[in-house]
Protein backbone atom coordinates (compact mmCIF):
# COMPACT_ATOMS: atom_id res chain seq x y z
CA UNK A 1 0.00 0.00 0.00
CA UNK A 2 1.30 3.43 -0.92
CA UNK A 3 2.09 5.55 2.10
CA UNK A 4 2.00 8.94 0.41
CA UNK A 5 -0.78 10.58 -1.56
CA UNK A 6 1.78 12.01 -3.98
CA UNK A 7 2.69 8.42 -4.95
CA UNK A 8 -0.87 7.73 -6.15
CA UNK A 9 -1.86 8.09 -9.81
CA UNK A 10 -2.98 11.66 -10.43
CA UNK A 11 -6.67 10.85 -10.83
CA UNK A 12 -6.66 8.88 -7.54
CA UNK A 13 -5.42 11.79 -5.44
CA UNK A 14 -8.33 13.31 -3.44
CA UNK A 15 -7.81 16.92 -4.53
CA UNK A 16 -7.45 16.14 -8.24
CA UNK A 17 -10.26 13.58 -8.06
CA UNK A 18 -12.63 16.13 -6.52
CA UNK A 19 -11.70 18.80 -9.07
CA UNK A 20 -12.36 16.45 -11.98
CA UNK A 21 -15.33 14.37 -10.80
CA UNK A 22 -16.89 16.36 -7.94
CA UNK A 23 -17.03 15.77 -4.20
CA UNK A 24 -19.46 12.87 -4.57
CA UNK A 25 -16.75 10.79 -6.22
CA UNK A 26 -14.69 10.72 -3.00
CA UNK A 27 -15.27 8.27 -0.19
CA UNK A 28 -15.35 9.44 3.42
CA UNK A 29 -11.67 8.75 4.06
CA UNK A 30 -10.67 10.74 0.99
CA UNK A 31 -12.82 13.69 2.06
CA UNK A 32 -11.22 13.60 5.51
CA UNK A 33 -7.79 13.53 3.88
CA UNK A 34 -8.49 16.89 2.22
CA UNK A 35 -8.90 18.46 5.66
CA UNK A 36 -5.99 16.58 7.22
CA UNK A 37 -3.79 17.55 4.23
CA UNK A 38 -0.73 15.60 5.43
CA UNK A 39 -0.15 12.19 6.91
CA UNK A 40 2.46 10.82 9.26
CA UNK A 41 5.38 8.46 8.86
CA UNK A 42 4.07 5.26 7.34
CA UNK A 43 0.46 6.51 7.04
CA UNK A 44 -0.97 8.79 4.36
CA UNK A 45 -3.73 11.27 5.13
CA UNK A 46 -6.20 8.88 3.46
CA UNK A 47 -5.09 6.02 5.70
CA UNK A 48 -5.39 8.22 8.77
CA UNK A 49 -8.91 9.07 7.63
CA UNK A 50 -9.72 5.37 7.37
CA UNK A 51 -8.22 4.78 10.82
CA UNK A 52 -10.47 7.48 12.26
CA UNK A 53 -13.58 6.01 10.64
CA UNK A 54 -12.71 2.54 11.90
CA UNK A 55 -12.08 3.86 15.40
CA UNK A 56 -15.31 5.89 15.64
CA UNK A 57 -17.49 3.64 13.52
CA UNK A 58 -19.20 6.36 11.49
CA UNK A 59 -18.92 9.92 10.25
CA UNK A 60 -21.62 10.96 12.72
CA UNK A 61 -19.73 9.59 15.70
CA UNK A 62 -16.49 11.15 14.48
CA UNK A 63 -18.26 14.49 14.06
CA UNK A 64 -19.38 14.46 17.69
CA UNK A 65 -15.83 14.10 19.05
CA UNK A 66 -14.32 17.21 20.57
CA UNK A 67 -11.02 18.89 19.79
CA UNK A 68 -9.26 17.50 22.85
CA UNK A 69 -10.18 13.93 22.04
CA UNK A 70 -9.35 14.17 18.34
CA UNK A 71 -6.01 15.81 19.03
CA UNK A 72 -4.89 12.60 20.78
CA UNK A 73 -5.58 10.41 17.75
CA UNK A 74 -2.48 9.21 15.84
CA UNK A 75 -1.52 11.57 13.05
CA UNK A 76 -3.70 14.48 14.16
CA UNK A 77 -2.65 16.92 16.87
CA UNK A 78 -4.35 20.19 17.81
CA UNK A 79 -4.29 21.92 14.40
CA UNK A 80 -5.80 19.03 12.45
CA UNK A 81 -8.32 18.33 15.21
CA UNK A 82 -9.48 21.95 15.01
CA UNK A 83 -9.77 21.70 11.22
CA UNK A 84 -11.98 18.61 11.47
CA UNK A 85 -14.23 20.07 14.17
CA UNK A 86 -14.59 23.28 12.14
CA UNK A 87 -15.50 21.29 9.03
CA UNK A 88 -18.21 19.34 10.83
CA UNK A 89 -19.59 22.52 12.40
CA UNK A 90 -19.79 24.22 8.99
CA UNK A 91 -21.69 21.21 7.64
CA UNK A 92 -24.12 21.36 10.54
CA UNK A 93 -24.71 25.07 10.06
CA UNK A 94 -25.19 24.71 6.32
CA UNK A 95 -27.81 22.01 6.84
CA UNK A 96 -29.58 24.16 9.42
CA UNK A 97 -29.56 27.19 7.11
CA UNK A 98 -31.28 25.22 4.38
CA UNK A 99 -34.05 24.21 6.76
CA UNK A 100 -34.51 27.54 8.52
CA UNK A 101 -37.16 28.68 6.05
CA UNK A 102 -39.01 25.37 6.31
CA UNK A 103 -41.76 25.31 8.94
CA UNK A 104 -40.95 22.97 11.81
CA UNK A 105 -44.47 21.64 11.64
CA UNK A 106 -43.76 17.94 11.96
CA UNK A 107 -41.56 15.72 14.13
CA UNK A 108 -39.75 14.49 11.02
CA UNK A 109 -38.72 18.02 10.05
CA UNK A 110 -37.65 18.80 13.59
CA UNK A 111 -35.54 15.65 13.59
CA UNK A 112 -33.99 16.49 10.21
CA UNK A 113 -33.07 19.96 11.48
CA UNK A 114 -31.34 18.87 14.68
CA UNK A 115 -30.18 15.28 14.12
CA UNK A 116 -26.79 16.30 12.74
CA UNK A 117 -26.16 18.33 15.88
CA UNK A 118 -27.48 15.87 18.46
CA UNK A 119 -27.76 12.29 17.25
CA UNK A 120 -24.16 11.23 17.91
CA UNK A 121 -23.45 13.12 21.11
CA UNK A 122 -22.29 11.02 24.05
CA UNK A 123 -24.17 13.09 26.58
CA UNK A 124 -27.70 14.46 26.65
CA UNK A 125 -28.26 18.00 25.48
CA UNK A 126 -31.52 19.94 25.74
CA UNK A 127 -32.35 22.65 23.21
CA UNK A 128 -35.23 25.10 22.94
CA UNK A 129 -36.15 25.99 19.35
CA UNK A 130 -38.02 29.31 19.10
CA UNK A 131 -40.67 29.54 16.38
CA UNK A 132 -42.51 32.40 14.69
CA UNK A 133 -46.19 32.45 13.73
CA UNK A 134 -45.44 30.42 10.59
CA UNK A 135 -43.58 27.86 12.71
CA UNK A 136 -40.24 28.80 11.16
CA UNK A 137 -37.10 28.39 13.23
CA UNK A 138 -36.16 31.73 14.80
CA UNK A 139 -33.27 30.67 17.01
CA UNK A 140 -32.06 27.93 19.30
CA UNK A 141 -31.05 28.13 22.95
CA UNK A 142 -29.08 25.40 24.70
CA UNK A 143 -30.60 24.93 28.13
CA UNK A 144 -28.54 22.11 29.55
CA UNK A 145 -25.98 19.45 28.78
CA UNK A 146 -26.32 16.26 30.80
CA UNK A 147 -29.31 14.28 31.99
CA UNK A 148 -32.65 16.04 32.41
CA UNK A 149 -32.89 16.88 36.09
CA UNK A 150 -34.76 19.39 38.22
CA UNK A 151 -31.68 21.60 38.45
CA UNK A 152 -30.43 21.38 34.88
CA UNK A 153 -33.78 21.73 33.10
CA UNK A 154 -36.09 23.77 35.26
CA UNK A 155 -39.14 25.18 33.40
CA UNK A 156 -38.15 28.77 34.16
CA UNK A 157 -34.79 28.32 32.40
CA UNK A 158 -36.55 26.90 29.37
CA UNK A 159 -39.36 29.45 29.19
CA UNK A 160 -37.20 32.52 29.83
CA UNK A 161 -35.85 32.81 26.24
CA UNK A 162 -39.31 32.09 24.83
CA UNK A 163 -40.67 35.09 26.75
CA UNK A 164 -37.73 37.47 26.38
CA UNK A 165 -37.42 36.89 22.63
CA UNK A 166 -41.14 37.17 22.01
CA UNK A 167 -41.45 33.80 20.28
CA UNK A 168 -44.84 32.62 19.09
CA UNK A 169 -44.11 29.12 20.29
CA UNK A 170 -41.34 26.68 21.07
CA UNK A 171 -40.20 23.11 20.62
CA UNK A 172 -37.97 21.13 22.96
CA UNK A 173 -35.38 18.80 21.49
CA UNK A 174 -33.04 16.51 23.34
CA UNK A 175 -31.04 13.43 22.43
CA UNK A 176 -30.52 9.96 23.85
CA UNK A 177 -26.82 8.98 23.61
CA UNK A 178 -27.83 5.31 23.36
CA UNK A 179 -29.48 6.02 20.02
CA UNK A 180 -32.85 4.69 21.25
CA UNK A 181 -35.34 7.58 21.28
CA UNK A 182 -37.92 5.83 23.45
CA UNK A 183 -38.84 8.16 26.34
CA UNK A 184 -37.90 7.36 29.89
CA UNK A 185 -40.26 7.90 32.80
CA UNK A 186 -38.22 10.98 33.65
CA UNK A 187 -38.70 12.31 30.10
CA UNK A 188 -42.45 11.91 30.44
CA UNK A 189 -42.58 13.56 33.86
CA UNK A 190 -40.46 16.45 32.63
CA UNK A 191 -42.65 16.95 29.56
CA UNK A 192 -45.86 17.00 31.59
CA UNK A 193 -44.35 19.62 33.91
CA UNK A 194 -43.46 21.71 30.87
CA UNK A 195 -47.02 21.42 29.54
CA UNK A 196 -48.38 22.72 32.84
CA UNK A 197 -45.86 25.57 33.00
CA UNK A 198 -46.43 26.65 29.39
CA UNK A 199 -50.21 26.56 29.84
CA UNK A 200 -49.94 28.68 32.97
CA UNK A 201 -48.04 31.36 31.04
CA UNK A 202 -50.17 30.91 27.90
CA UNK A 203 -47.18 29.91 25.77
CA UNK A 204 -47.41 27.58 22.77
CA UNK A 205 -45.56 24.37 23.56
CA UNK A 206 -45.68 22.65 20.17
CA UNK A 207 -43.66 19.48 20.67
CA UNK A 208 -40.89 17.72 22.53
CA UNK A 209 -38.82 15.54 20.20
CA UNK A 210 -36.26 13.02 21.39
CA UNK A 211 -33.49 12.50 18.84
CA UNK A 212 -32.06 9.03 18.43
CA UNK A 213 -30.29 7.25 15.59
CA UNK A 214 -31.69 5.14 12.75
CA UNK A 215 -31.90 1.42 13.35
CA UNK A 216 -33.67 -1.43 11.61
CA UNK A 217 -37.41 -1.12 12.12
CA UNK A 218 -37.11 1.89 14.42
CA UNK A 219 -38.06 5.51 13.85
CA UNK A 220 -35.01 7.60 14.86
CA UNK A 221 -37.05 10.05 16.92
CA UNK A 222 -39.91 10.18 19.39
CA UNK A 223 -42.54 12.93 19.39
CA UNK A 224 -44.65 13.67 22.45
CA UNK A 225 -47.19 15.37 20.16
CA UNK A 226 -47.48 12.28 17.97
CA UNK A 227 -47.94 10.25 21.13
CA UNK A 228 -50.87 12.48 22.15
CA UNK A 229 -49.23 13.81 25.31
CA UNK A 230 -48.88 17.34 23.88
CA UNK A 231 -52.04 18.55 22.19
Amino acid sequence: MLNRICDLPLDDRPREKLARFGAGALDNAELLALFLRTGMKGRSAIQIGRDLLEHYGSIGSLGSAGVGELAKQPGLGLAKACQLVAAFELGTRAAREQLNQTPLDSPERIYQTFAAQLAWLRHEKLLVALLDTRLRHGGTVEVSAGSLTETSAHPREILRPVITRGAFGFVLIHNHPSGDPAPSRQDETFTRRMIESADLLQLRFLDHVIVGRPDAGRTPYYSFREAGIIV
